[in-house]
């Protein structure tokens, strides 16, 4: 599903127009961003909880040459899914 797909789902189960759906979306993922980059988390009961990882430092391997190279640390966003995401799916 595309961005605007899920705009479009939005609007209709909401009753809103195109632009206000899309707007909404848009300030959602704003929304959560901003979160991850203070360092909060984002706990939604029964859905699941975006929250940012500290990924250390590594060795790695560039695949065209096989030269070693040095993989920098790093912080990357994680979403860990709740009971009642993970039973809808099942």
């Amino acid at each position: 599903m595309t961005k605007s797909e899920f705009v479009d789902q939005v609007a209709d189960r909401a009753g809103l127009s195109k632009r206000d759906a899309a707007d909404a979306v848009e300030a959602f993922l704003e929304t959560i961003q901003d979160a991850l980059r203070r360092g909060s988390d984002v706990n939604f009961s029964g859905f699941g909880k975006f929250s940012v990882s500290q990924r250390g430092a590594r060795e790695g391997r560039n695949p065209a040459t096989g030269d070693k190279i040095q993989i920098p640390a790093a912080r990357v966003p994680k979403f860990t899914a709740g009971a009642g995401l993970k039973k809808a799916i099942k």
